[in-house]
């Protein structure tokens, strides 16, 4: 949808949303005292550099300077844009993202027009199938009951070149709507039939609506219950579908009160409603692709484990392995990834039928690991037994584990290649890396040597200074960001009085002073998110990453007051000196002479430090 997202609704996301509970989903996090840190999932390094604040709802590295808010992160570490973060906050929250701003709006209402038509196409499908015969006859024979029909919004596109077309095409732009959802088709030059020159894309197929993660039907995908090819249809990409983003079931799978804690991907519609509808509601489906980065990116956004099970047959072992290829760039520790292969002649949804849930769950807690899985497969490609194979072995395996992350895991495969072929990991990562090293060109680093580290040292949080070092500006601006709170509170002559100062980065004190004290903010999250598109966004988020010398709102509120009367006070000393040097030289002008004598009557500096109304 387009359209600018309001600061008000993103202050309102920030403040719903546990920067602990996103990041430790992705992240092992260890408690240390009020904050939480890790090993810095953006560079490679050994000891724990990078820490989460739950106080302020911000991260930040002291080895490679990351840092930023939860979107930030999401931004940064699942690498999306700022809409798409924003949408997976709210996804999270159960809530709708808003939209405003003129010229985008009527995009955002062609939009909402394509969604709320997709609606009332799943809606006739699926009052075609409750009024046919042969499509109920169909839909009993794969063993789907009615609860599990009406959940996945199962329907039936008649046999018919015309039914969908008829029904919405009612005028051009009606029809034009029609082919940008893919639900119709234009026919060649000069076939027209009838004057239509478009015609239905599904047709005598049991169709199943694609849902996105709030239940907004983004595609179909249809599956023939007669003689005809292809067996599956799915809709074309469009501006509400990309393939290669989507699972079948995920909207259902998200309606489930149970806990969620691993994803079952299969490769039919068909077994994902016959798991669903056997208590296995944690199954969903590619979309007749390859399971792709971004399918691995999303289930990893909600989950830490995925088991993939994939036929037993020469095509589902090749769709397993593209699986694996594609996976291993998310491997990481604390995820678990896993592969189930079924027995000869079955799939998912005659295995569950026949053997129950049960039995069926017994086989998932077999499945193999991926490092198993990788393991077995390159032993099928390479002769073990003498030093010829082990080589070819060695030299299959090192750009797949060129493709994991540096870490752990990437460790431990590098292990287990070294256990097979004989040789100590620490050898076969030299050769390794004296094999790219010889290869790249100068100046280049290959991307399946382990990363290059800075010089080992325990990485520890830097200790803050004395508050004089950063100057009664920074001083304030650090306070503020860290306990954004204390503004409102603040004495109005105090923050009215810094009009006078003339020092380095006034400008930034005055306007988060005026924005916090017209819209308060509770955490240092929400600050820097409304500095987000500024040049001095940076600048703040390194200031927030700093170290708090005070320890509650309170004592900010004291801290800061006292900055600004001595900012003020310092202006007016300034001011005074001034004037009185002018008086030396010539005579002030009434307006000078009223504005020494207040000064010198009542400085701001004896107003007291505590600087609250």
């Amino acid at each position: 949808m387009a359209g600018r997202i309001p600061q008000h609704f993103i202050d309102d996301l920030i403040g719903r949303t546990d920067i602990v509970e996103l990041i430790g989903s992705r992240v092992p996090l260890k408690k240390a005292g009020r904050e939480f840190k890790a090993c810095c999932p953006f560079h490679d390094e050994k000891s724990p550099s990078f820490w989460v604040s739950p106080d302020k709802q911000f991260y930040h590295c002291f080895g490679c300077g990351a840092h930023g808010t939860a979107l930030g992160f999401l931004m940064n570490y699942d690498r999306m844009s700022f809409p798409e973060a924003v949408e997976e906050l709210a996804s999270r929250a159960g809530v709708e993202v808003p939209r405003e701003g003129g010229g985008d709006e009527r995009a955002s209402d062609t939009q909402d027009a394509l969604y709320e038509l997709n609606a009332r196409v799943a809606q006739y499908y699926a009052d075609v199938l409750a009024a046919d015969a042969r499509g109920r006859a169909y839909v009993a024979k794969r063993g789907l009951d009615a609860e599990s029909v009406a959940r996945f919004q199962i329907g039936l596109a008649s046999n018919s070149w015309n039914d969908v077309l008829r029904r919405f095409g009612t005028d051009a732009a009606a029809v034009r709507r029609l082919a940008e959802l893919g639900l119709v088709i234009e026919r060649e030059r000069g076939e027209a039939r009838d004057g239509e020159r478009h015609y239905d894309r599904f047709r005598d197929r049991l169709m199943f609506p694609i849902r996105d993660a709030r239940g907004r039907t983004l595609a179909f995908g249809g599956r023939v219950i007669g003689e005809g090819e292809p067996k599956y249809l799915n809709s074309p990409e469009t501006a509400l579908f990309h393939k290669g983003r989507e699972l079948y079931g995920l909207y259902e799978v998200r309606q489930s009160r149970t806990k969620l804690t691993r994803l079952l991907v299969v490769e039919g519609y068909i077994d994902v409603v016959r798991l669903h509808q056997a208590g296995i509601r944690y199954a969903v489906a590619t979309l007749g692709t390859a399971t792709t980065p971004e399918h691995l990116k999303r289930i990893f956004r909600l989950v830490g484990e995925v088991v993939f099970a994939f036929d037993g047959d020469r095509a589902g072992r090749a769709a397993a392995w593209r699986a694996l290829v594609n996976a291993l760039p998310e491997v990481r520790e604390g995820r678990e990834i896993r592969f189930l292969f079924l027995p000869e002649g079955h799939d998912p949804d005659t295995l569950v039928a026949e053997e129950g849930a049960p039995a069926f769950e017994q086989r998932l807690a077999g499945a193999l690991p991926l490092s198993e899985y990788l393991m077995r497969e390159l032993a099928t490609q390479a002769d073990l037994s003498h030093a010829d194979g082990r080589a070819h072995f060695a030299e299959l395996a090192r750009p797949l584990i060129a493709r994991v992350a540096p870490g752990v895991y990437r460790e431990l495969l590098i292990a287990r290649v070294a256990e097979a072929i004989r040789l100590s990991p620490e050898r076969l990562a030299a050769l390794w890396q004296a094999r790219d090293t010889a290869v790249a060109p100068r100046g280049a680093m290959s991307g399946s040597a382990p990363a290059a580290r800075a010089p080992a040292r325990e990485a520890r949080r830097p200790k803050p200074g004395p508050a004089g070092r950063r100057g009664l500006v920074g001083q304030a601006v650090q306070a503020l960001l860290h306990f954004p709170a204390a503004a409102p509170a603040l004495d109005a002559g105090l923050v009215a009085a810094l009009a006078r100062v003339d020092e380095p980065g006034i400008a930034i004190l005055r306007e988060l002073l005026a924005d916090l004290r017209r819209d308060p903010a509770q955490s240092t999250a929400q600050v820097l998110e409304r500095w987000r598109e500024r040049d001095e966004g940076a600048r703040l988020a390194r200031l927030a990453a700093g170290e708090s010398l005070v320890a509650d709102v309170k004592a900010a509120r004291a801290e800061i007051g006292t900055a600004l009367a001595r900012l003020a006070a310092g202006a007016d000393k300034r001011r005074i000196e001034a004037l009185l040097a002018k008086s030396a030289d010539t005579d002030l002008s009434a307006e000078e002479k009223l504005e020494l004598q207040g000064l010198m009557a009542a400085p701001v500096a004896r107003r007291g430090p505590a600087g609250t109304a």
